[in-house]
């Protein structure tokens, strides 16, 4: 049974416009957190995974590279990574890296700090980014940009990696902002 294509399946779209609006300037960067608020608005407002499940353009991304082009090699994933204990300690290490990038640029709006004009990857490997960036804003903002531009790349790496090893949407299943909206929606069950 051929299923018709929805709108929603051209989502992944987005993905790529945004990391490619975010190589050109940083500033775009600030458009990832859509990608934070979203996923809330739809578990707090409508106490479900609808964003998740359905609307998620890195979700989609994953579902067509791996789906439909073929790329993954659809092996279950390992059962601890399925458990609670490392879905929320990796949303908990997640949201400290997020709220570390806050941070950052609270220094640099402090001035007790300088920009880090440096995209961040997996948290080990600086790339200099500096060409995206003009000094047309106040350094905080281009500091938060490239801090998140930095954990949505890094994100993303990890997204693909776990969907060529594993089934498509396997990052879904350890995805913090997906662990996070689950425990929303289970609470307002209760």
């Amino acid at each position: 049974m051929n299923k018709q294509r929805q709108w929603y399946h051209y989502l992944w779209i987005w993905s790529i416009i945004y990391f490619s609006l975010g190589f050109f300037n940083i500033l775009f960067a600030w458009l990832g957190l859509f990608s934070f608020c979203l996923p809330l608005i739809f578990a707090l407002g409508g106490g479900n995974k609808l964003f998740c499940n359905r609307y998620c353009d890195r979700g989609q991304l994953l579902r067509a590279l791996g789906s439909q082009v073929g790329l993954s090699v659809r092996k279950e994933m390992p059962d601890w990574m399925k458990g609670k204990g490392f879905r929320y300690g990796f949303m908990i290490f997640f949201f400290a890296m997020f709220f570390n990038i806050i941070y950052t640029s609270y220094l640099v709006a402090g001035e007790t700090q300088s920009i880090q004009e440096a995209v961040t990857v997996l948290w080990s490997f600086q790339l200099p980014w500096s060409w995206t960036y003009s000094s047309d804003v106040a350094p905080w903002v281009a500091q938060f940009a490239f801090g998140l531009y930095s954990l949505m790349l890094t994100s993303e790496i990890i997204a693909l990696v776990a969907m060529l090893i594993y089934k498509p949407r396997s990052w879904c299943v350890f995805c913090p902002m997906g662990t996070l909206t689950q425990t929303i929606c289970k609470a307002k069950a209760q």
